[in-house]
């Protein structure tokens, strides 16, 4: 609720500057131009709303805009600081807020010439500090180097998180299990509902097994939940052995008092820090996971394709900035034709994750919403982004020309129609890239980055708030004392939460 309240108030002081006043007055005068009509008036518009860079081809023609609309919109960023919001950022200024913190997930991908100072330091060394044990310790997994407390090769690798340090991994595996190491096994346990860790160990041999613990302050309580019983599960199979912990877990935090104290070895422990927020950690030490199916050297294409994107969008002017245009266009939709949704459309099998990820990237960052509803054709106003590849990874016959044969014509049926059944004028972004590399799949994450941190500037919202996450997890942590209590004591929740618990409770006791 409170990211929403921020919004509200933000938008309030938005929608005082000259540009939202002249963009409300230009959407009276557009908003019922088809896009039939715009391509008809305008033969260069395909070429006009296109832009290359960095091996992206970003074809935004089939949107509800004009030229003066685009200028309008380029107009608002302007007013908005949002170059100089863009550079405070690659500069480490604080600008999350509510944490006084930086924001700098783009050192996560800065070459080792670059400087990228905190509190007086340049964190660029550290972080490629990291990166060169993270590398160390994949290798030595993937070469059977590192043996299991029986002196077996390690063959499984669970990784244990949640929110950001389980997607981030989970669609990093799945884009790329292209290059993936196929003699390993890797699963995921996210859910602190038992049946998540039980059936992702269920066929898995302990002495072979590795359990990869992300958790910032290893306090996290589903992970932590799923860490302990994983580390029950192993003890049993090896006999109460303390040591073997220290052969079959390793950890992503920073606490190294509680990894220590769990039995893990300080040298298994990854760091990564406070100035990188959870959804945005994937290229941080949270990748672990990733660079073992992957390898080092694809984990820093990766890592080079994010960097190339963040070159770009601090570089480029705003008319020719994908990820500039990207959010304008979105603020362009949600405030002006009350889009309520984004469909996201992977037309790529390997990429069937990459909505989920940015579902929560954007909604905990600004409060909206991503979803994969595959909507064709609606009452609502549902903008679309088809992301597609010219090569296949897997060559098949006639089945990628049919793949992006539907592509196009989706996208051509969505923008004009062909009945009054359906009319068309259906806005849609064609995201297209030769194939999909790792260092493509960093190109699309910074892409949706930087895409969402452009409207939280529009709108004046910290996108990188912590704040409002961590609430449902105070409660959580209030509630489970209270679904444990012997004793009645007076629950203050609202009646709906203070009957739930009542009735668990009475359900538990009879069990």
């Amino acid at each position: 609720m409170r990211t929403n309240r921020v919004e509200q108030a933000a938008r309030i002081d938005t929608e005082e500057r000259r540009a939202w006043k002249a963009l409300e007055a230009h959407h009276r005068k557009v908003r019922e131009f088809h896009l039939s009509e715009l391509f008809a008036d305008d033969s260069k518009r395909a070429t006009n709303m296109t832009v290359e860079a960095a091996g992206i081809y970003f074809d935004y023609s089939k949107n509800r805009i004009t030229a003066e609309t685009l200028q309008l919109l380029i107009q608002l960023a302007e007013e908005c600081g949002l170059q100089e919001r863009i550079d405070a950022m690659f500069r480490g200024d604080r600008i999350n807020v509510t944490e006084n913190r930086p924001v700098l997930h783009v050192a996560l991908r800065a070459p080792r010439h670059a400087s990228i100072v905190v509190n007086g330091e340049n964190v660029v060394p550290r972080v490629h500090g990291v990166l060169e044990r993270m590398a160390g310790f994949s290798n030595a997994i993937r070469t059977g180097r590192w043996l299991g407390h029986t002196g077996k090769r390690i063959r499984n690798i669970v990784n244990i998180g949640v929110g950001g340090s389980d997607l981030g991994p989970v669609i990093a595996y799945e884009a790329l299990k292209h290059y993936s190491d196929r003699t390993l096994e890797f699963r995921f346990v996210s859910n602190v509902d038992g049946t998540d860790l039980i059936e992702a160990t269920r066929s898995l041999d302990p002495s072979e097994t590795l359990f990869i613990v992300s958790s910032k302050t290893f306090t996290t309580l589903e992970t932590m939940t799923n860490a302990h019983t994983a580390r029950s599960w192993l003890l049993e199979a090896f006999g109460g052995d303390e040591k073997s912990i220290a052969r079959h877990f390793v950890a992503v935090s920073t606490n190294a008092v509680g990894v220590a104290k769990f039995g893990i070895a300080p040298t298994s422990m990854f760091e990564f820090w406070d100035w990188v927020g959870g959804r945005y950690s994937m290229n941080s030490a949270v990748g672990l996971l990733t660079m073992i199916a992957i390898g080092p050297d694809n984990f820093r294409a990766m890592l080079d394709g994010c960097y190339q994107i963040d070159e770009h969008f601090r570089n480029t002017p705003f008319d020719r900035n994908v990820p500039v245009l990207m959010g304008l266009l979105a603020v362009w939709y949600t405030n002006f034709f009350d889009a309520p949704a984004v469909a996201v459309l992977p037309c790529d099998q390997y990429l069937k994750r990459f909505p989920a990820y940015l579902q929560q990237l954007t909604m905990e960052s600004n409060g909206k919403r991503v979803t994969l509803e595959g909507i064709h054709q609606g009452t609502r106003l549902i903008p679309c982004d088809f992301i597609a590849f010219a090569r296949p990874l897997n060559p098949a016959g006639r089945h990628h020309d049919i793949l992006m044969a539907n592509v196009f014509a989706q996208a051509e049926a969505l923008a004009f129609g062909e009945t009054e059944d359906v009319e068309g004028n259906r806005p849609s972004n064609i995201i297209l890239a030769e194939s999909l590399t790792p260092e493509t799949l960093g190109k699309l994450v910074a892409l949706y980055e930087h895409s969402v941190f452009t409207q939280g500037v529009i709108w004046n919202v910290d996108s990188f708030d912590q704040q409002g996450v961590e609430l449902g997890k105070v409660l959580a942590n209030r509630i489970l004392l209270e679904l444990n209590s012997q004793t009645e004591a007076e629950l203050k929740h609202d009646s709906s939460t203070n009957g739930l618990i009542r009735y668990y409770r009475n359900v538990k006791r009879r069990s």
